[in-house]
Parts: structure tokens; C-alpha cells; sequence
């Protein structure tokens, strides 16, 4: 073992389990994020509380499943370039357990969205299995932006289509949260984009390179809130209006302070896209 990967035998994480290893494997932050937003839009659509705590199960193996794919495919990429964070990597569990644990999690997930109805079913079961489609292997194409916009944009789909007759949702909520879904994978990769040219990783974040991106990731985030703001019918309000200010602000700052400190469009782009997805809690699925 290289002096660079000892670890302390004081080290807290060589006192996990393989049980704590295969928790942090699931990306334990986004796919928590993802599974309360998700519910919120379900109790905000008037679902009564056992459709919602069906929705919250259907979106927390959906999620588990995708996290868990992800880890399991880029275990290998990750040894290789040291990633510290990743628990495959530092041993706490094996490619075979989260593997395993990945494919559990997506049997799971049929049955459960199912008891939101078949349309919402259908809908979700597309989400994620793009999201997936994203972690085997389209992630490294031109095509890195789609499963995030697909998957993003079916969330008022799979809302909507669970209520009695299965309305489509407004247009102004489907292209809201497809532009959130866009934004949010050009903020994600923006800081491994070295890392992943590295290692063979090419989708469209690294063809742009690290200077557009981080001029191009808050774009989309900002349309998403000025859809949000303008698009629904009637007076935005002062909260509308002063959201819409701050995703504004929140974007200059990006574009002024981006080049002297590399992190501070990866840093406004996830506070624009915190103010997109409170708009769209407030505005609902549009239903």
C-alpha cells in the first residue's frame, strides 16, 4: 500500500460496516433531497397521505437504486483516481453488494410506483430508467444532458398522472423542471470535469470545458425560475417577483466572480436551482 492511501488506524472510517458503506454508496444527500421534493409535490397536488407515503417509498427505491448503479459503475474509475469519498473505493463495501443492493432496489421500485396507478407508474419508471441509462454509459456521449432532462421533467408527469383521471400537468411545470434537470447536470459535473477527462468520460459538460460550463450552468436554472414566476396564470405576487430577483442576482454573481474563484458557479447555481425548486413547490405540478 502507497504511503498516500494509509490509513490511520485512529481513522473513523475503517470503524464502518460494510452496512454504513453501503449506505453512503446510495448518495445518501440527493437521493434523500429527491424523495422529500418529490412527496411535497404529491401533498401539494392534494394526494391523501397514503397515496403520498406510496409516492415517497415508489422515489426512495427509485432513488436507492440509481445511486447505488452509480457507485457499483464507477467503482473501478473511482480506485483509479483516489476518490476518498467513495466507499467502494475505500473498501467499506464490496462492487458486488451495491451492485446487488442496486438491483433489489429497482424490483422494488416497480410494484411501489404502481400504486400511484399505471399512467404515473409508466412515468416514473421512465425517470428512472433513464437515470440509469445516464450511469451505464450515456453520461460519457454528447447525450449527458438528456436522462437528467428526461428524468427531471417527468416529476409533474408522475405527479399529475396520479390524481383521479390522470391530467397532464401545465406545460410551463414540465418545462421548468426539465431546465432544472439540465442545470443541475451541468452543476454537478462542473467540479470533476478534469477528473472525468481523465479517466474517459466525455459527455457534453467536458466537450464544453470547465469555462463554459460555468457560465452556461446557471442559464437554464434562471429559465426555470422565470418560467415559474411569469408563465403561470395570474399576478406573480411580491415572493414571485423577489425569487425571480434573487435567481437574477444569484446568476450575475456567477458570471462576475466565476473566472478569479472556480467554485463560485458551482455554488450559485445550486442556490438558483434551491430557488427553482421552492418556486416549484409553491407552484405545484401544475394541475
Amino acid at each position: 500500500m502507497s504511503r498516500g492511501h494509509f490509513r490511520s488506524v485512529s481513522d473513523p472510517l475503517l470503524r464502518l460496516t460494510p452496512a454504513h458503506g453501503l449506505v453512503a454508496a446510495c448518495h445518501p444527500g440527493p437521493t434523500l433531497a429527491v424523495t422529500a421534493l418529490v412527496t411535497a409535490l404529491a401533498a401539494g397536488s392534494g394526494r391523501s397521505i397514503a397515496a403520498c407515503v406510496g409516492v415517497a417509498l415508489a422515489v426512495l427505491a427509485g432513488q436507492l437504486s440509481v445511486g447505488w448503479c452509480n457507485d457499483a459503475v464507477d467503482a473501478a474509475r473511482d480506485v483509479a483516481t483516489g476518490q476518498r469519498g467513495k466507499p467502494i473505493a475505500l473498501g467499506l463495501v464490496s462492487v458486488r453488494a451495491v451492485g446487488v443492493a442496486a438491483a433489489v432496489a429497482l424490483v422494488l421500485c416497480v410494484p411501489l410506483s404502481l400504486l400511484s396507478g399505471l399512467p404515473a407508474a409508466v412515468a416514473h419508471l421512465t425517470a428512472v430508467a433513464v437515470a440509469w441509462a445516464y450511469n451505464l454509459g450515456v453520461k460519457a456521449t454528447v447525450l449527458s444532458w438528456m436522462p437528467y432532462t428526461v428524468a427531471f421533467g417527468m416529476v409533474p408527469v408522475f405527479i399529475a398522472a396520479g390524481l383521479p383521471g390522470s391530467p397532464w400537468p401545465a406545460w410551463w411545470a414540465v418545462s421548468a423542471a426539465a431546465l432544472l434537470g439540465f442545470g443541475a447536470h451541468l452543476a454537478n459535473v462542473l467540479p470533476d470535469i478534469d477528473a472525468d477527462l481523465a479517466t474517459g468520460v466525455c459527455g457534453l459538460p467536458q466537450r464544453l470545458g470547465a469555462r463554459r460550463v460555468r457560465a452556461l450552468a446557471p442559464v437554464p436554472l434562471l429559465l426555470a425560475a422565470a418560467l415559474l414566476v411569469l408563465a403561470p396564470p395570474g399576478s406573480p405576487g411580491p415572493p414571485g417577483w423577489t425569487a425571480l430577483a434573487a435567481a437574477s442576482i444569484l446568476t450575475a454573481a456567477s458570471w462576475t466572480f466565476g473566472a478569479r474563484r472556480p467554485r463560485a458557479p458551482f455554488v450559485t447555481a445550486i442556490a438558483v436551482a434551491a430557488v427553482g425548486v421552492a418556486l416549484l413547490l409553491a407552484r405545484g405540478a401544475g394541475v
